[in-house]
Formats: structure tokens, C-alpha cells, sequence
């Protein structure tokens, strides 16, 4: 999708203008609220829970359940994510990191997808129940609204059940994404039943009902996630996986859990970066390249030697990638040594300032690309409290897999693990046995929730978009770090380096051709990718003058709302 004009609301409020009793400065919070969002829906949900007396996790819950009904090409109850609080209340852990990625099958294996003559075959780890991983959004809203919220189930997933009942008129973007798996969505007649007319794609504006999935999510808002991986619901997931050649037992549902971790934290540039932990390699990567550009000669943004230097931070920072990261609750990852300082300087030093340097003399050529069809919200509470979430089914509309009776699309995340970590993944790349398939492992992941702090501001932000998330949340966070407005974050024009395929991958209006042919000369290789990609969503809070703004990608469909509180008179639940 091309750029275009940005459509969508962006509210600017300033509470010392609107209110000239209240202080210049808040405490703890903003004093009002903002969401920002891929869907307008998902948007209002999350009002409509803050005004009902709900705080940012209860809105979190509302967002990501909703945006599992209205972009099914993008997230569900079927696939997984992270969530990045900030909590100012809490002085001993101000931010936790909820990973709530999909696991593998206890019956997995890494030589899951090898036929009898040991070759990998691709069309099972893409397309159907055998490519799903055991989904984790809903152990996560059960685990927010459970540890971190106000409101009971049954209001927080309200919304969404009526999205669900209601339906959702469906939008180009919706066509563009549903015709790259039309072959697939075929295959499975829940799938074309549900999301397909008469086995083509939908028309814009044809309403899309999900009663199955509507009454999923009652069963959650009535029994928590015992609704989702037990009961009724337990029991038809299990056997309409199995019946369509997967291999989902009880016990893999039993197991899942979501784990609190502590989030990748670092200072760069005046802020305190706090971003997702492994199984997210976003975390890694932002300490590598921020901190390493912070001991490199000072370069204009935007500038040639700037762009040179970023491209061969990311380089490196990608091959560490490749090479060294994966779920390190199975394999030992050197995160305090990843993350230092010290490493970060030493990927700098080795940075020719004149030359670009080629994959091939960086070590051993391997690789992994993910999936990028993914889903991305943000959002403050009036009090401080704020989420960054980024949820994913990997490719569009996931494994094309609905299990019947649920209306549960599932994922296809099992090839983000390395199927043959001696040989390529659906993307031609190369793997590594740090990221093989292991039972009950969970894939690797760039997916990069991300807040950025100081004094002065809280910048919230994520974005969908496979291995380019990471770059993307880079561009955007050295633009908030510039003391951009939030709306320059998300639609600023991108480039990427991610050490293989050896060249820059750019939006149209990325460089100008002096800077290509600058840049050429110095031995960087420059692919277009022939449309633009992303779509981040981002909340600023500018603490001095108290003004929150948020903003949506004009790449999208989304949209940011930032508004006073609505009257916190009804009475909360006992």
C-alpha cells in the first residue's frame, strides 16, 4: 500500500490550556488517555473500557481482543504476542514483559516437517493445523485481566463479542491479504465459509459475522482461560486439529502458560530504553545498534555517513540474530554480554567508516525471516499506566486453519522456528539449531514493543512487519529521541539491512538518488521493495507541558485517539 495523505485522527490536547486550574507537570500520569491502533474498532474498545472505569491493561485486553475479530489476516485467539507495561506505581518493577508466544506441540520434533527421505516439506509448517503453534493470547488476557486489571472479563471482552455478533465490514487491505492465501483459505471449509464469498474474495464492504467466535470469547469472560483451553471450547480445538492431520493433545493446552519476564532495558541517547525480551530478538538488536551509534562520530540524520552507519549496525546486529538467538529457556543466550555497552562499542569499532562491509566476511552465512503479518497497539491510561502490544499468526490469516465450532483462525508461527537448521525456511534463508523445534519451545521472534524514557517524555510504539519490526521501531524511536512529533514516527520512510539478503531494503522515498549513488559507492547494494510496509501505532506523553498526542501508520487502516476521561462516577465491580 502506498503512501497517501494520513486520514486518520490525530488529537493534540494540552491539559495546561484546557484546564487552567490543573499543574503543568503530572506526577504520575497525563491526565488523559490515548489508543492507538490498526483498526478504528479496536481504538474505540479501548476507550470504551477506560471510560467504564478500566485501566491501560483492561484496555489492553479489550484492543487485542477485538483486533482478533476485525484483522484475522494479523492476530486471534489463535495466535500469540507480547505485552510491554509500565506500571509508575510500582517503583520495584515499573515494567514487565508478558510473553505470551505460541509454543510447539509437545509431539514436535526438529525433523517435524522431514518426509522419509529427510527433506523438509514446506506446505505443512505453512498451511493447515500441523503449522500451529498453541496459542497464547488468550492465557494473556486472562493473565492481565487477572494480575493487572480492574475489570472482570466479562466487561473487558464485551466489545469484542459484539464485533463478533455485529461483524466488521472488511477493507482493501483485507482483499489484498486474503488474495495472497486464497489457494490455501480454499483448502478449509470453515476458513472459506467464514472469511470468503463463494469461495472468492469478498466484495469492500461486506459484513464478516463470527457467532462461533463470539462464542469463544463468552466462554472466556464466563471461565477466564480455563473457557479457552478446557471445557467445550479445550475439547473441539484438540479435535479439529487432529481430525486435519495435526498433532494438539490436551496436555499441550494444559501446559501453556504465559512468563513474566524482565524487559531488555539500556540507555541510549538520553533515554532509558526499556523493549521486548527472547524470545524477541527486538530487544537484543535495539541495544546493539542505539548503543553502538552513541559511541560512533556524530552524523547528521538522514545524512549519508548516518545512514551508513545504521545499515552496518543492523548488519551486525542481524547476524547475532541469526546466528546466536533463540527461546532461552532451551538454549543459553548471552543476553548480559548481547546487551552491554561494551559489545555494542565493539560492533561499532569494526565499522569501516568509508566501506560497506559484505555478510560474507562477517562469518558464516545464515539466516531467518519471519512472517510478517502482524498487529501493533499502544496506549496510556489517565494515571500512567501504559501498554505496547505486538500480536501476530504469522503469515496472513495464519496456517488458513479454523477449527469448527470455535471460529479460532489458527497460526502458522512453527515455521519461525528453523525447520532445517541445516538447510532454508519458506523464505530460502538458512536457519540455526539455537532456534530448532523443540516440544514446548517458543519460536524466535522479532516482534518489538518498545517504550522510551526520560524526564521529559514517554515515547510508546511497535509496529508489525516480520524482521523489519526491528529496524522499523529504530527509525521511529530516533525520531522521538529527536524530539519529532509523533505523527514523523510512524510515517517516516524506511530502509532495512538485515545481514541476508547482503542489501538495503527501501521504501520509495526512503533516499534521494544522491544519496543512493553515495551510498552505492560505498559498496551498499539498494533494493526497493516495491511498496511501502509497516504500520506502527505510537502514543508520546511530553511530561513538561503534560500533552499527550498519538498517531497511527498512513500506511494503514488504524487509528490513534487521545481524549479527556469520561466521568469515573459508575461503580466499580466488588
Amino acid at each position: 500500500m502506498g503512501m497517501r495523505h494520513n486520514r486518520h485522527l490525530l488529537i493534540t490536547l494540552s491539559l495546561a490550556g484546557l484546564l487552567s486550574a490543573a499543574p503543568l507537570h503530572a506526577a504520575n500520569g497525563p491526565g488523559q488517555q490515548a489508543v492507538a491502533s490498526a483498526h478504528p474498532l479496536a481504538t474505540a474498545a479501548g476507550h470504551t473500557i477506560l471510560d467504564q472505569g478500566g485501566n491501560a491493561f483492561d484496555a489492553a485486553v479489550a484492543v487485542a481482543a477485538t483486533l482478533a475479530v476485525v484483522e484475522p489476516y494479523s492476530s486471534g485467539l489463535g495466535g500469540g504476542g507480547f505485552f510491554l507495561l509500565r506500571q509508575p506505581g510500582n517503583s520495584d518493577q515499573p515494567y514487565r514483559f508478558i510473553d505470551a508466544r505460541e509454543t510447539a506441540p509437545l509431539s514436535a520434533n526438529r525433523d517435524l516437517y522431514r518426509d522419509s527421505d529427510g527433506i523438509v516439506q514446506r506446505d505443512p509448517a505453512i498451511n493447515g493445523p500441523l503449522a500451529a503453534g498453541i496459542p497464547g493470547v488468550p492465557a494473556a488476557l486472562a493473565h492481565l485481566a487477572e494480575h493487572y486489571g480492574k475489570l472482570p472479563l466479562a466487561k473487558t471482552l464485551a466489545p469484542a463479542i459484539a464485533a463478533a455478533e455485529n461483524g466488521f465490514a472488511i477493507s482493501e487491505h483485507y482483499r489484498t491479504l486474503a488474495g495472497y492465501r486464497l489457494e490455501v483459505m480454499n483448502r478449509y471449509p470453515e476458513t472459506d465459509r467464514l472469511f470468503l464469498r463463494d469461495s472468492q474474495l469478498p466484495a469492500v464492504g461486506t459484513v464478516i459475522k463470527q457467532p462461533e467466535l463470539a462464542a469463544t470469547l463468552r466462554a472466556m469472560a464466563a471461565e477466564g482461560r480455563d473457557g479457552f483451553y478446557k471445557g467445550r471450547v479445550g475439547k473441539q480445538l484438540i479435535e479439529g486439529v487432529r481430525s486435519a492431520g495435526g498433532i494438539w493433545q490436551q496436555a499441550d493446552l494444559d501446559d501453556y502458560k504465559v512468563i513474566e519476564r524482565s524487559p531488555i532495558r539500556f540507555t541510549a541517547n538520553g533515554f532509558d530504553v526499556i523493549s521486548a525480551a527472547l524470545p524477541s530478538a527486538g530487544g537484543i538488536a535495539l541495544a546493539g545498534i542505539l548503543q553502538g551509534l552513541d559511541t560512533l562520530p556524530k552524523a547528521t540524520p538522514g545524512s549519508v555517513p548516518w545512514t551508513h552507519q545504521l545499515v552496518e549496525l543492523m548488519r551486525r546486529t542481524y547476524r547475532d540474530r541469526a546466528a546466536l538467538l533463540g527461546d532461552n529457556d532451551f538454549v543459553e543466550v548471552p543476553v548480559q554480554q548481547l546487551t552491554s555497552s561494551d559489545y555494542a562499542a565493539k560492533l561499532a569499532a569494526s565499522i569501516d567508516p568509508e566501506r560497506a562491509t559484505p555478510s560474507s566476511e562477517l562469518g558464516p552465512l545464515i539466516d531467518f525471516v519471519e512472517g510478517n503479518h502482524t498487529t501493533h497497539f499502544s496506549l496510556i491510561d489517565a494515571q500512567g499506566n501504559a501498554v505496547a502490544a505486538t500480536l501476530s499468526v504469522n503469515l496472513p490469516f495464519g496456517a488458513a486453519f479454523t477449527v469448527p465450532g470455535t471460529g479460532v483462525l489458527l497460526n502458522n508461527e512453527m515455521d519461525d522456528f528453523a525447520a532445517d537448521p541445516d538447510g532454508v525456511n519458506a523464505y530460502g534463508l538458512a536457519g540455526s539449531e539455537a532456534n530448532a523445534i523443540a516440544p514446548g519451545k517458543r519460536p524466535l521472534s522479532s516482534m518489538t514493543p518498545t517504550m522510551l524514557e526520560n524526564d521529559q517524555q514517554l515515547a510508546i510504539l511497535g509496529t508489525p512487519g516480520g524482521s523489519r519490526i526491528i529496524t522499523m521501531v529504530l527509525l521511529g524511536s530516533l525520531e522521538a529521541m529527536r524530539g519529532e512529533p509523533v505523527e514523523r514516527w510512524v510515517s517516516r520512510p524506511r530502509f532495512h539491512h538485515q545481514y541476508l539478503p547482503d542489501h538495503i531494503q527501501v521504501e520509495a522515498a526512503a533516499f534521494s538518488a544522491h544519496q543512493q549513488s553515495a551510498l552505492e559507492a560505498m559498496g551498499h547494494s539498494i533494493e526497493p521493495v516495491g511498496r511501502d510496509y509497516g504500520n506502527m501505532q505510537a502514543v508520546s506523553w511530553q511530561k513538561a507541558d503534560n500533552q499527550l498526542t498519538a498517531a497511527s501508520d498512513p500506511r494503514g487502516i488504524g487509528e490513534a485517539v487521545v481524549k479527556e476521561p469520561e466521568s469515573r462516577a459508575a461503580k466499580m465491580p466488588e
